[in-house]
């Protein structure tokens, strides 16, 4: 007898082929020269059992053309042609031609746009339109030239299929089928993945998952009993997201429907007549709403309440449409100029609190504090307008805040940064005093001592004045050469790092004398910020710095200050002074990765490590994707990855290339010190660079990382240890992982093993086998099925 999944393969795969032959015999056939109108007495071309039609519906203050379902609640719409243009006027008029169904618009001069496009040639003789819901255009042989179901838009019916790298966008609305907020993909990785639009896709922003892995060519298919699958091409099944009728009642349709807020459900539609049905939610991705990143919009906050869930503004904000709770929300008070009342912030600004919060995006910065001192921290600055804290964890934000959500289960406080709307101004005026005493006549010996005693202060103060007045002059003279020496570099507009001068970083520094770094643009010096509460602050002095370089000096500043992730050190300000260059940076107490992992008495943790690795690929993937400009690090080693206080590791030294002339970049960029084993062997050859190089040297401090040693190491037990990628790559074959990780009793193999795995793809001598940093860290983190990787066939320069 047949084992149960045996007969459920049977039933998911033979009764669709089944279903889709008699759907196909019993189609309608549409003749060329079918017209279609928007009147409702010729607006569509429905399916022989009446269920299905083809034609124009009413959208907004036209006509959109689509596909829907009929139901006795109306349509039901399930697939929509150039669903973002505008509404087409009520002359507009559909026609079958062979070039396939053309729409004409005749109040716009004209205009025609064929619906059904990539046809390789006109030869369209007939059209149907199937109770699967499918429409397709046939030639004169009855082959089908052109269908629907090649085209999803937010919905998949039975006997439909989303290929590898399709995907779903869910509509505006119910009533407005325009591309929505969110979308479905199917990617090649075989994982079907919610992200919400408009954003770069990364495994930070993703919302579901079906946890699918491994598979290069992965479909999601859904049959005609109902069953939702994920399926290899040669219809394999990998998993089923759920599961229909294997009796197949021909009375009830399948759709699977990404939502307008974001989920993606599976839907059975029972008639019981031609125009009657019973609908019900068959499987669902998510059941909490507030689960769907960007469903509330920006500046607001999603909570769930028993079955249901509401939006609402932070505090300090209205809703952008009053009409809509998805729209998002705006500061109700004007900004005031942070600078203004750097002394006594507390008469400008106070905070509100808000528990069991929590929201989406990165802190700029994470600083340890209790939280009277973090409210104070971001009082007093002027970046901060929101801080998550817990258990002295004091992370800052900026506006705009996304996928907020607010629960019981979240132990964060959120605290916001208002402006005070009655702020309290001194009153310097006083009220002159009534004189009710009577007038005396002063002999003239005291009038004249008066008169000159008189003569005198003027005299003193006018000598005063002259003084005070040349003191201002020349300090607004110099920081008037300042401002013209930065507006000369472009440095005043939309930027907003502080600028120091060089005296201050001078004495800051105590006149550079605590050398802590030095890289191949300059050395580094400890500082202290005494105007900013004894802030600790790295200053580099960059060294050979020539004047064609300031361009680059500029577009370098401009991009690392917007840059604000937890995995990267910030930059704080900079200092141009003639040719006298300084960045100044937040000071890292731990010193750097190289450091911790070479130098220390004991090396890291198991645990540490795999931190490690994790921050780093954060902070690549933020650089690559994610800042709103690709940035490529070209120079990532432990030496250039540093450990804050709370040993957070954070990548320094990115894109100081720029500052120098091409071949002194080439030079100090391809051979200084160590650097040799990280660099890509695309770079070594001279050839274009990209992202890709980053993922190279990323997989080389990988291994370093797991391996506690450096990648080129001489004094080593066999010549094969020499260069750790290709030892790792030997052990790796020969299933000797534990010599890599020798007297290391905290190890998880699993995890070894899979950390390998990764750092030899990232490795790889051919930079389009190499994985993109998004899809490193699913692997990092045991989401990713990796596969055997194989030899890197690593390059190293003499």
């Amino acid at each position: 007898m047949a084992s149960v999944p045996s007969l459920l393969v049977f039933y998911v795969f033979l009764f669709p082929h089944v279903s889709v032959k008699a759907v196909t015999k019993n189609s309608n056939n549409i003749t060329e020269g079918s017209p279609l109108s928007t009147n409702a007495n010729n607006n569509s071309w429905s399916s022989p059992s009446g269920l299905f039609a083809f034609g124009f519906y009413p959208q907004g203050d036209g006509y959109a053309v689509g596909i829907w379902l009929a139901n006795q609640t109306g349509r039901i719409i399930v697939w929509t042609a150039n669903r973002d243009d505008p509404p087409v006027s009520s002359n507009a008029t559909l026609e079958l031609t062979r070039n396939g169904v053309v729409l004409h618009q005749t109040d716009q001069q004209g205009k025609e746009i064929v619906i059904t496009d990539d046809i390789s040639s006109p030869a369209a003789t007939s059209a149907a339109m199937l109770d699967d819901g499918n429409f397709q255009l046939l030639n004169a042989s009855h082959h089908v030239l052109w269908q629907s179901f090649d085209y999803p838009t937010d919905t998949i019916l039975g006997g439909q299929i989303l290929l590898s790298s399709h995907q779903l966008a869910s509509s505006k609305s119910t009533s407005d089928q325009s591309s929505g907020p969110f979308l479905l993909i199917m990617q090649n990785d075989g994982n079907l993945v919610s992200y919400p639009a408009n954003i770069s896709s990364g495994p930070e922003t993703a919302y579901w998952a079906s946890g699918s892995f491994g598979i290069r060519v992965a479909e999601l298919s859904l049959n005609h009993s109902g069953f939702l699958l994920l399926q290899q091409s040669p219809k394999r099944p990998l998993r089923t997201l759920s599961k229909g009728d294997p009796g197949e009642n021909k009375n009830v349709i399948y759709r699977a429907t990404l939502d307008d807020d974001g989920i993606f459900r599976l839907y059975s539609h029972n008639f019981r007549s031609n125009t009657s049905s019973r609908v019900k939610v068959m499987w669902s991705s998510l059941q909490d709403h507030c689960e769907v990143k960007g469903l509330c919009g920006l500046n607001s906050y999603c909570q769930t309440f028993s079955n249901n869930f509401d939006c609402f503004c932070y505090p300090g904000f209205v809703r952008i449409d009053p009409r809509n709770k998805f729209s998002g929300c705006y500061q109700n008070f004007t900004l005031v100029n942070c600078r203004d009342d750097e002394d006594n912030p507390w008469l400008r600004y106070n905070f509100t609190s808000v528990k069991n919060m929590s929201w989406g995006d990165n802190p700029y910065t994470v600083q340890l504090l209790e939280e009277a001192a973090c409210r104070s921290s971001c009082l007093q600055d002027c970046n901060c307008w929101a801080v998550l804290y817990t258990s002295n964890s004091c992370r800052k934000f900026n506006f705009p805040l996304r996928y907020g959500k607010r629960n019981l289960n979240i132990s964060e406080t959120a605290l916001f940064k208002i402006v005070l709307e009655n702020i309290v101004t001194p009153n310097h005026s006083r009220p002159v005093p009534e004189n009710h005493g009577a007038m005396l006549i002063e002999s003239k010996n005291n009038t004249i001592v008066t008169l000159a005693l008189s003569l005198g202060s003027v005299a003193c103060l006018c000598f005063l004045f002259a003084i005070s007045s040349f003191i201002v002059y020349k300090h607004r003279y110099r920081r008037y050469a300042k401002l013209l020496e930065n507006a000369h570099l472009g440095l005043t507009e939309d930027f907003s790092l502080q600028s120091f001068s060089y005296n201050e970083l001078e004495r800051a520094t105590n006149g550079f004398n605590e050398e802590i770094g030095k890289g191949t643009f300059g050395a580094v010096y400890r500082g202290i910020l005494s105007e900013s509460g004894n802030k600790a602050i790295a200053v580099k002095r960059l060294e050979k710095v020539v004047e064609e370089g300031v361009r680059e000096f500029r577009a370098e500043m401009t991009t690392i200050g917007r840059t604000h992730h937890r995995n990267l050190v910030q930059l704080l300000g900079f200092c141009i002074e003639g040719s006298k260059k300084l960045l100044v940076y937040e000071f890292m107490s731990n010193g750097s990765l190289a450091d911790r992992l070479f130098k220390a008495a004991s090396p890291p943790t198991w645990r540490e490590r795999m931190r490690f690795v994790l921050d780093v690929a954060r902070g690549i993937f933020y650089l690559h994707e994610e800042c709103g400009v690709h940035i490529i690090h070209c120079n990532l080693k432990p030496q250039n990855i540093l450990l804050d206080d709370t040993w957070t590791a954070k990548i320094s030294d990115f894109g100081l290339a720029r500052l120098l002339m091409p071949n002194q970049a080439k030079a100090s960029m391809g051979l200084q010190g160590t650097s040799i084993g990280y660099f890509a062997p695309e770079w070594q050859k001279n050839a274009m660079i990209s992202v890709k190089s980053d993922i190279y040297s990323f997989g080389v401090v990988l291994l370093e990382i797991i391996c506690c040693r450096r990648n080129i190491e001489v004094n080593v037990s066999t010549p094969d240890e020499i260069t750790l990628s290709q030892w790792v790559y030997t052990c790796f074959q020969a299933g000797e992982l534990s010599k890599l990780v020798r007297d290391d009793d905290e190890v998880d193999f699993p995890t070894l093993e899979r950390m390998i795995k990764v750092g030899l793809w990232c490795i790889q001598d051919d930079p389009t086998l190499r994985p993109l940093m998004k899809d490193v860290i699913l692997m990092l983190e045991g989401t990713l099925v990796i596969p055997v990787p194989p030899s890197p066939e690593l390059v190293i320069v003499p």
